[in-house]
């Protein structure tokens, strides 16, 4: 019997929680060596500041500014009736980081809108666990489903997970953007087949 999202949800969540802070930190520094290699000077690309047991970290994104790339962060917001609104953008710049809804830290204001991804030619995807085929499994919110079907043509959607969560199949939705590749510690940019 195959898991669902919820339970594969939990069990993820679960092993990112118990996983050694060393080990985390060592996965981090390899994600930012990779991630060096995906954007070059005046280039943009959508990243995002991981919370909690996500990988990666600040000095990813660091080394993207320090290199002359642009870097748009998520600003995730919800309507008055509590639907999941597309991703809007803030510019980053290191240091200016506020605390935001659901634990995450972002630009302040201004923001750009929902289609300011379309700037990007690399979206970094926060996931839990992608698959070799492009199934990307996040946390369930919509929020990066909402607004990853507004990037242009031939951006590199990029899920970034541990190595063990790159897998074979995950459970998928009609409503799904698929990812093209994957970025992991020990295995740097990994092409996902479409």
């Amino acid at each position: 019997m195959h898991e669902t999202k919820s339970q594969l949800r939990s069990r993820i969540v679960a092993a990112r929680r118990s996983a050694d802070p060393a080990e985390r930190e060592r996965e981090a520094r390899a994600l930012a060596r990779h991630a060096a290699a995906l954007a070059g000077p005046g280039t943009t690309v959508c990243a995002y500041v991981p919370v909690g047991s996500e990988p990666g970290s600040t000095a990813l994104i660091d080394g993207f500014v320090e290199r002359g790339v642009v870097v748009l962060l998520p600003v995730a917001r919800r309507d008055a009736e509590e639907t999941p609104q597309p991703l809007q953008w803030g510019r980053y710049q290191p240091g200016e980081l506020v605390s935001a809804p659901f634990g995450l830290h972002e630009p302040p204001p201004p923001w750009l809108a929902a289609d300011a991804v379309r700037e990007a030619t690399v979206v970094l995807v926060p996931a839990l666990a992608v698959a070799r085929r492009g199934a990307r499994l996040g946390r369930g919110a919509g929020f990066y489903d909402r607004t990853l079907g507004l990037a242009a043509p031939g951006a590199r959607m990029v899920a970034v997970v541990r190595d063990d969560e790159l897998v074979d199949r995950l459970p998928t939705e009609g409503h799904d953007v698929p990812m093209t590749h994957a970025l992991t510690p020990g295995h740097g940019l990994v092409r996902l087949q479409e």
